[in-house]
């Protein structure tokens, strides 16, 4: 244990400094500052309030802005037409377009790979945010500049 935190909280006995040593593991432990994603969603998008839901319940937090130009926002983060998602959102250096899970997003940051981001082209039902019985796995694909999107994650 490090001998300032016993000092400061004047234990001496094995069993007490075991006790600490606990108490300073769990606090290293403890949620970092909630990250921030900023979610650009058509005004009329309900699926994608649901989404933003989402993320919040999983402790990110999360600045909605309405737009009527989300095609030529996820076109300028290099997202093909054809693979864009619901709404585009910005997390870290990271582009996130669609209803994607939130274990590929918690990937994604972890693994930090050298891409733009990830997308779940479409609307999926029983993706995150949408209603519905999910129909088929759900195919999560890299955005990279200048390449055509590949497969990140099969959900």
């Amino acid at each position: 244990m490090n001998e300032p935190i016993k000092k400061i909280l004047g234990f001496a006995s094995l069993g007490t400094a075991g006790a600490v040593a606990v108490l300073a593991m769990s606090l290293n432990a403890a949620p970092a500052a909630a990250q921030e994603v900023t979610l650009y969603k058509n005004p009329q998008c309900g699926c994608c309030e649901s989404y933003a839901d989402y993320l919040r319940e999983n402790g990110f937090t999360v600045e909605v802005k309405p737009t009527h130009d989300l095609a030529q926002i996820s076109r300028d983060a290099g997202i093909p037409d054809d693979f864009q998602g619901c709404h585009t959102g910005f997390l870290d250096d990271y582009v996130i377009s669609g209803h994607v899970p939130i274990d590929v997003v918690n990937r994604l940051l972890e693994e930090r790979p050298e891409i733009a981001g990830v997308t779940l082209p479409g609307m999926p039902l029983g993706s995150p945010g949408m209603g519905g019985a999910k129909q088929e796995p759900f195919k999560i694909y890299t955005v990279e500049e200048g390449l055509s999107p590949t497969v990140y994650s099969v959900e």
